[in-house]
């Protein structure tokens, strides 16, 4: 069985297994901080228990953050958790569907080719974030932040400035290169496509 909990700032609600649930609401630590009634739907999409406590030593405060799907994979697929495959998420991308069977442990890289980002900004490695634009590249199979910008425009800048001899876009499924191409043209930087996707 499923049960739907309904978060505290949206009128989305996420769905847990029954036995999730169960564990959880048994939990006396989540039982003492209200776990279950003060989830909230993140800017990211994900949901989360946010709190903020007062310090014991009196010197400010200390915000707890608990993440529901990496919480839920941390306590019933354990197993499942490997040194390369150490981050949770969901098999279908639907951050609000925490079901066992829809979680899993992945590896950064394919967390990286799975997420989905809030809008199509027209260039490779540029994701929207609330009203900012985040540029990323990848270097030897590392990503590196390149910073938050105002528009897509000045975060494929960032990436053009950063000046890569080669670029290998990494993009979702169905993202037109040509653009990206279109805007390092006469650059000096090669562009390499690679097939990221397994063909249908």
């Amino acid at each position: 069985m499923l049960v739907k909990i309904k978060l505290k700032n949206s009128d989305d609600s996420v769905i847990v297994d029954d036995t999730v649930y169960d564990a959880l609401s048994a939990d006396a630590y989540l039982t003492q901080m209200d776990f279950l009634n003060n989830l909230r739907k993140h800017s990211s999409g994900c949901v989360v228990f946010q709190k903020t406590w007062k310090r014991a030593d009196n010197n400010g405060f200390k915000t707890e953050t608990i993440y529901l799907h990496k919480l839920i994979a941390e306590r019933f697929l354990s197993d499942k958790r490997s040194a390369i495959k150490n981050l949770a998420g969901t098999k279908n991308s639907d951050k609000l569907d925490c079901r066992l069977d829809n979680l899993q442990w992945r590896s950064r890289s394919v967390a990286s080719r799975q997420r989905k980002t809030s809008s199509n900004t027209g260039y490779t490695g540029v994701y929207r974030e609330n009203n900012r634009f985040r540029a990323v590249i990848s270097v030897d199979k590392k990503s590196h932040h390149l910073g938050m910008f105002d528009t897509p425009e000045e975060a494929a800048e960032a990436v053009k400035a950063f000046h890569p001899a080669i670029v290998i876009p990494y993009h979702h499924r169905g993202s037109d290169l040509a653009v990206f191409e279109k805007g390092l043209a006469g650059s000096g930087i090669e562009v390499r496509k690679l097939e990221w996707y397994p063909k249908a």
